[in-house]
């Protein structure tokens, strides 16, 4: 084959762009500090880019965002959670105080204040929320554990219980009893007015203790007649079980339309009816407590759950209404099955308005609503806990019967010492009214010494109950911080994957800038010995040897 001096130039021409074309991608990648710029360059290295970036973008996800979150939430949980406990440790400590039957009233008006005050801060921390969104809601992060202000709103609530909610209270009798069975004159009515007249004409035998079982629901204040004006008691459904076993269905109901359940208010006396009436059942509406006779607690007491069913034959449901609702009472749609409604207006309920929550609970799944973060390749970790595992309505209402039981106390000693007083100022010769005054101190102190050992024995029952709220406390905080630790174990597990994934990436990628340097120096001189030498050969043509 002929070789030509054109044929040599276009040679040289070719090989000096070739040459430039290596230079630049050095000179690139110098630039860039990137193996590839274009998919084209290496096709090998861009897809293998392109997966571990992406790798990358998810783990940077995992590890600054979603733990870092998820850290977050669980850390303001625990607090509110060591908040309650400590609530629930102050609540025992008072209630050790209170089991003292020899206390002075100054000591247990200061026992009372104690627990008065501890009460408003139950459920103060269940309200805690992060980033807007409360953590303890489940779902409903944007609903408050607890209504923020006093609130009239219709709800019909179901209480999923067991025999082991039914406990048993005592009630002192400080009253007459008229010839309809109903309360007429107490005792501590007593004042420097009325103590001459026949309704004080009291003495020790109508002063007694009676005894019945009870149903205390989450609620007080309840509805006794709804808007419509229509009977709002409650209803009772549960399985009868035989005594060889087996179960009667449909399950029984107790309702005020089949006559069994009646509505008495707390004053008349609805303890003395139950205490007398074994086949009672009654609804206090404004204690929310179901009082029982003694054969309906010995039915209601053979409810029993069979373990070789799905279902739960020893669950007793509670229906019930209440309309109003006071500035920290717990929603009860955190916590139960029940349907809401808004009033109009005209004060009528708007059936429009109807909210129905928690339906699965009554097909036997109360599914915890667990809020989970991926925090991980393929892993989540629960973050929350709900309200129905710590914020529980009983620490409240033990409380309540707690505070009753020492205001009662107070104000009978206070009865007690105003009838002191007036028998001291009497004079020896007014025989009738000493004697009036004598029957009835007799009277007060034996209500008295009956009230302080009720209230004794409901100050050491407590103690064993708030002990088991505080124990459900720790567990909550124990399962928190076990979370916690399994996060951080998972944190450290991604900042080690995060170091991998990049130092791949960047091994796949990023270029040796010294090796890039020293190539593209080479290549430069190169260029330029390529340049001189193309130089030399453009100068001479065939002409040159004619």
């Amino acid at each position: 084959m002929r070789i030509t001096n054109k044929i040599m130039q276009k040679n040289n021409l070719s090989n000096i762009n070739t040459n430039k074309i290596y230079q630049d991608r050095l000179s690139t990648q110098m630039s860039t500090q990137k193996k590839v710029n274009r998919p084209s360059d290496d096709p090998v290295v861009a897809i293998r880019a392109l997966r571990l970036r992406s790798s990358v973008t998810e783990i940077t996800q995992y590890y600054s965002k979603n733990i870092a979150d998820a850290d977050s939430w669980l850390t303001v949980t625990e607090q509110a959670l060591k908040n309650l406990a400590e609530v629930v440790t102050s609540l025992k400590t008072e209630a050790t105080k209170g089991s003292n039957g020899d206390l002075e009233a100054k000591d247990r008006e200061v026992i009372l204040e104690q627990m008065k005050a501890l009460a408003n801060e139950i459920y103060s921390t269940g309200d805690a929320d992060y980033a807007g969104r409360y953590v303890f809601g489940g779902y409903r992060t944007n609903t408050s554990l607890r209504f923020p202000s006093d609130t009239k709103r219709h709800y019909e609530i179901t209480e999923q219980l067991d025999k082991s909610i039914i406990d048993e209270v005592t009630h002192i009798v400080t009253h007459k009893t008229g010839a309809d069975g109903k309360p007429t004159d107490d005792i501590l009515d007593w004042n420097d007015s009325n103590f001459d007249s026949d309704e004080m004409d009291f003495n020790d035998t109508e002063i007694d203790a009676v005894s019945c079982h009870r149903i205390r629901l989450a609620y007080n204040g309840c509805l006794d007649v709804g808007a419509d004006g229509k009977p709002a008691n409650p209803s009772i459904t549960f399985l009868h079980r035989n005594d060889d076993g087996t179960y009667d269905q449909p399950p029984v109901e107790w309702s005020v339309e089949n006559g069994v359940i009646q509505t008495v208010h707390s004053y008349e006396d609805p303890y003395s009816m139950a205490a007398k009436d074994p086949d009672a059942v009654i609804y206090v509406p404004e204690t929310g407590e179901i009082l029982l006779g003694a054969n309906r607690y010995e039915e209601l007491a053979k409810t029993k759950d069979d373990p070789t069913t799905s279902g739960d034959e020893g669950e007793i449901r509670v229906t019930y209404q209440k309309d109003e609702w006071e500035d920290g009472d717990l929603r009860p749609e955190h916590y139960f099955y029940c349907k809401s409604t808004e009033f109009d207006k005209d004060g009528n309920l708007d059936s429009s308005t109807e909210l129905e929550y928690n339906p699965t609970y009554l097909e036997g799944n109360p599914e915890r609503q667990a809020i989970e973060y991926d925090v991980g390749f393929n892993q989540t970790i629960r973050i929350n806990s709900t309200a129905d595992q710590c914020f529980k309505h009983g620490v409240g209402r033990e409380v309540d019967d707690l505070v009753a039981a020492m205001q009662e106390v107070l104000d009978i000693e206070a009865v007690k010492n105003k009838i002191e007083k007036a028998l001291e100022g009497t004079a020896d010769d007014e025989v009738e009214k000493k004697t009036r005054l004598q029957n009835q101190l007799d009277a007060v102190n034996k209500a008295w010494t009956l009230s302080k050992n009720k209230c004794q024995r409901m100050f050491e029952g407590a103690i064993t109950e708030f002990q088991n709220y505080l124990d459900q406390a720790n567990l909550a905080i124990t399962n928190n911080g076990t979370l916690s630790k399994k996060l951080e174990l998972i944190d450290s597990r991604m900042q080690n994957q995060k170091t991998t994934f990049e130092t791949l990436k960047s091994e796949n990628e990023d270029v040796v800038i010294e090796e890039v340097a020293v190539q593209l120096t080479s290549a430069e001189l190169t260029y330029e010995a390529a340049l001189m030498a193309t130089g030399k050969v453009m100068q001479t043509s065939l002409l040159n040897f004619i």
